[in-house]
């Protein structure tokens, strides 16, 4: 699996080598563009792991690890020149996964980094509460994949909201309102066509991947789960 990191840290050097040094080891790595707007890039990138540095422009990294661990359940490694232990302490009761201190080392960095990818995510992940079945297609909710067969395809944060309460209901109807208020919160303004679009990417996903299972529009109320209608 082509994991992601995304890197927030405002020293351009040190981003620099780490977003190198990952790239070796076949990382997709981002990089933080806007130190004000750092929820909204995690959410449209959608990470599998963060390295979030403490002292950061405006909000620092403790605030920051709140914002995100709200939205998302993905691992979290703070890095950071501040060594002391009511740091550390502060950190992991914010979110936090993991600490590590500047100057650190490339190789316990990345042998951090595989740890906590793999407790997440791989061999060590906890299957029997992690994966909904429905009809021939497995979300898995760690992962954030859908897949059938060996078919495999990663889900935004939106689209596996939409997809893990649509199976959890599974063969009821879901309603719109009930879909809007279990994704978005108060503080994200969300126009109704957004659900639609949503649904949509959902539709195409489910065909690429060669399922039988389809997204069917109730008129006027939601939506359900059903088989393409040349299946039985």
């Amino acid at each position: 699996m082509n994991y992601k990191i995304m890197i927030i840290e405002d020293d351009k050097d040190i981003s620099e080598l780490l977003c190198m040094h990952f790239q070796k080891f076949g990382f997709s790595v981002y990089k933080c563009v806007d130190f004000s707007k750092i929820l909204e890039e995690f959410q449209v990138i959608n990470p599998h792991l963060v390295l979030l540095d403490i002292n950061l422009p405006s909000y620092d990294g403790f605030y920051w690890c709140s914002k995100l661990r709200a939205k998302s359940p993905c691992p979290i490694l703070f890095i950071s020149s501040r060594n002391s232990d009511a740091d550390q302490v502060y950190a992991i009761m914010n979110g936090g996964d993991d600490y590590i201190t500047k100057p650190f080392s490339f190789d316990v960095i990345t042998a951090k980094i595989n740890a906590l990818l793999r407790r997440s995510y791989g061999e060590y992940a906890i299957n029997n509460t992690n994966e909904l079945k429905c009809v021939d297609c497995i979300f898995s909710k760690n992962k954030l994949t859908l897949s059938c067969d060996n078919n495999e395809v990663e889900l935004s944060k939106t689209e596996a909201g939409i997809i893990r309460i649509m199976f959890e209901q599974y063969p009821n109807i879901v309603s719109r309102e009930q879909l809007l208020n279990e994704i978005w919160d108060d503080e994200t303004f969300v126009e109704e066509n957004t659900l639609n679009v949503s649904i949509s990417r959902l539709r195409k996903r489910l065909n690429q991947i060669g399922s039988i299972v389809t997204i069917k529009s109730v008129r006027s109320i939601g939506y359900r789960i059903g088989k393409k209608d040349n299946e039985k």
